[in-house]
């Protein structure tokens, strides 16, 4: 897939263009805090966006963001390449992917995060393996669960152990839990886990329930 000058310009640009985040009043950061990390590849598979949620874990209560937009890879398009500029004003950084591994190291050690949290995070560690020091924890084995998540109907197919025979994409999720048959996913890597440390918040389990979903 190609784009033209005037695109590729846009998405540079706009890393120089982005306000600061949010409209509300950040909260002041705890002793520990959690990130939620967000990819979206290219169609070689490659990584070409990162959005991470710092959050405090007591409340789920957003603290800072980051977002990267991977150069040259995001050159190559992917399926969610029309959404790499956010919609949130979350400032956009594009840079090689050496400069964002060592930017998110140093942001996530600098804030005492120890441990990164994904909606089936078996795939986004996979494509970050630079970060595998980190411990990670999937979010999507806490909420397909019916004894975590109770929004999920009382008629809805489960498997023995609980979990959701089907239906449990981030998007069907928030849908359950924001009782929103309207809300539709972005695949914007910032706005993805903003919207996972949504469903953190919203499913309402303490942060040692997520010991289980530990990769």
């Amino acid at each position: 897939m190609s784009y033209s000058l005037d695109f590729l310009n846009m998405i540079k640009n706009s890393s120089e263009n982005s306000s600061k985040v949010p409209t509300t009043k950040r909260a002041k950061k705890p002793d520990k805090t959690i990130a939620v990390i967000d990819t979206e590849t290219n169609w070689n598979d490659e990584v070409m966006s990162i959005g991470i949620a710092l959050a405090d874990p007591a409340g789920f209560e957003h603290i800072d963001f980051k977002y990267y937009v991977i150069d040259p890879e995001y050159r190559v398009g992917g399926m969610f390449s029309g959404v790499l500029r956010t919609s949130c004003s979350v400032p956009m950084e594009v840079v090689s992917r050496k400069e964002a591994i060592s930017g998110i190291s140093d942001y996530l050690k600098g804030n005492g995060v120890t441990g990164i949290y994904a909606y089936n995070a078996r795939f986004d560690r996979s494509h970050l393996m630079e970060l595998s020091g980190f411990e990670w924890y999937d979010i999507m084995r806490i909420a397909a669960y019916k004894q975590f998540n109770h929004s999920i109907p009382d008629d809805a197919a489960l498997c023995k152990s609980g979990r959701l025979k089907s239906g449990y994409s981030v998007e069907n999720i928030l849908k359950m839990l924001r009782k929103d048959a309207a809300y539709s996913e972005v695949h914007n890597a910032i706005e993805d886990a903003i919207d996972e440390l949504t469903i953190m918040k919203l499913l309402g389990q303490g942060l040692d329930v997520y010991t289980c979903a530990k990769l």
